[in-house]
């Protein structure tokens, strides 16, 4: 059926982009017309101001927050990751009562609920248990009971090696990460966890290169993220067409937001900051081999050229051109150029068995997309005043939101360190450097000192 055109013969979603590209603009021109100091104010991440929204909402929220009554542990981890990246520690009581909450959504059989007495299901699993990483220490962690866990994920497991969401409940490939994502942290990745996930997962890779929630549906940001890091974590990414991925990725960021869109022809939204902009360090990290139909060309330059400066030459500035890609250049160094040449035969094949999370130390290439103009989309038009972040201007703030732009924010700022656990180059954090961000797992999401201690934790125990 084709598409209703309104008076001026642009489609609604033409028209909704058209509004949303110029409300872009009049913040991009206000910026670009101020002065070095000007940028430099409205550059700046508003920690304070997040931080106080956050713990508010840990301690009290408001009777319109009973719509999420059945995502009360995704409450808990959007406001406790956002804190852990803001660089907030909670005291030690207000921990203690996140923990013995979180245990009363577990459910006897294993799986976490949504709230106390509530149907275990894979996301609020993934949820609780990663709020309790967050939040670390031995209490927290020791209050996970994994062999009822490992119980729970194989009750989802479906034949077709995808995992149902809940009892009787769909599967989809959010199913194939929370499960794997979980089973990862736990030290419970066991071959029948494992089984037929990356098959599943291929049959939702789509024509466009992005992956679907379920064979023949759609690419989408979110499943392409959860698909993937599935595969890295099980060394199974090679049964996914990578090229054709990456393509359909990189085409995702807008020219003049700089956001991240979900989907082919729909809007760029804040939380995309991480479910899009999340792919681009795993696919950093693999072989180089798995991302092209062929060899690289490296060429001899300089290590990392000089950040390009702000770019408000009058040409800029005129609300026609104005754009976060012209404004917020792409840094680039000399790690890896994407140029195709005839397969040489001393390369691994595509279906090599290597053990991909060996490469996970180090960042093989450069960033695969433009980190700067991500960051001034989250800085300029995400922020609230008052604190936490939102989808897009016009929007409210909200902790989802709120959480997964800090996430983006903190995976384009780290994008060009040349490894995980590596600090940046003040050059490619925008704004004052202040603004940095705790780095986070971009396999867990969860900041990378709790991974680790989470990691140590688990490795030393038996499941019981």
């Amino acid at each position: 059926m084709a598409c209703k055109g309104g008076a001026d013969g642009l489609t609604e979603t033409q028209t909704q982009q058209k509004e949303l590209e110029e409300k872009v603009k009049v913040i991009l021109q206000a910026f670009a017309s101020g002065s070095a100091h000007h940028h430099s104010l409205l550059l700046e991440l508003w920690r304070l101001e997040h931080a106080g929204f956050c713990l508010k909402g840990l301690t009290q929220l408001g009777p319109s927050f009973c719509v999420l009554d059945a995502n009360r542990p995704w409450l808990c981890f959007w406001i406790l990751h956002s804190l852990a990246l803001l660089g907030e520690q909670i005291d030690v009581e207000l921990g203690f009562h996140v923990v013995d909450f979180l245990s009363r959504c577990e459910d006897p059989r294993g799986g976490y609920g949504g709230g106390p007495g509530q149907m275990p299901h894979l996301a609020t699993t993934y949820a609780a248990v990663f709020s309790l990483v967050t939040i670390g220490g031995d209490h927290a962690l020791a209050s996970i009971k994994r062999e009822r866990i490992l119980d729970f994920l194989l009750q989802m497991k479906d034949p077709s090696g995808g995992f149902r969401m809940h009892k009787n409940g769909e599967i989809d490939v959010r199913g194939c990460y929370t499960a794997i994502a979980v089973a990862h942290i736990l030290d419970l990745l066991l071959p029948p966890v494992i089984a037929g996930v990356a098959e599943y997962i291929s049959s939702c890779q789509t024509h466009e290169g992005g992956i679907g929630g379920e064979p023949g549906a759609e690419a989408h940001g979110g499943y392409t993220y959860c698909g993937l890091a599935a595969l890295v974590l099980i060394n199974q990414a090679h049964h996914l067409d990578l090229p054709a991925l990456l393509n359909w990725a990189v085409f995702r960021q807008g020219n003049v937001e700089g956001g991240f869109q979900g989907r082919v022809n729909k809007l760029v939204d804040g939380c995309y900051s991480f479910w899009q902009g999340g792919i681009f360090p795993l696919l950093q990290m693999l072989p180089e081999q798995l991302l092209l139909h062929g060899t690289v060309k490296r060429h001899d330059e300089d290590t990392i050229s000089p950040m390009n400066e702000l770019n408000t030459s009058a040409e800029c500035s005129r609300m026609a051109s104005v754009s976060a890609a012209s404004l917020f250049r792409a840094i680039k160094d000399g790690r890896s150029k994407h140029v195709i040449y005839e397969i040489d035969e001393g390369c691994p094949p595509q279906g090599s068995s290597s053990d991909y999370t060996n490469f996970l130390a180090d960042y093989k290439r450069c960033p695969l997309f433009n980190t700067q103009a991500l960051q001034g989309y989250i800085l300029l038009c995400c922020q609230v005043l008052e604190g936490g972040l939102r989808d897009k201007p016009g929007k409210a703030r909200d902790y989802y939101h709120t959480c997964y732009c800090l996430s983006g924010l903190s995976i384009a700022q780290f994008s060009l360190a040349r490894s995980l656990s590596a600090l940046p180059l003040p050059s490619s954090v925008l704004g004052p450097f202040d603004n940095l961000l705790s780095a986070t797992h971009p396999l867990c999401n969860v900041v990378l000192d709790k991974y680790y201690d989470a990691n140590r934790f688990f490795s030393s125990t038996s499941p019981q």
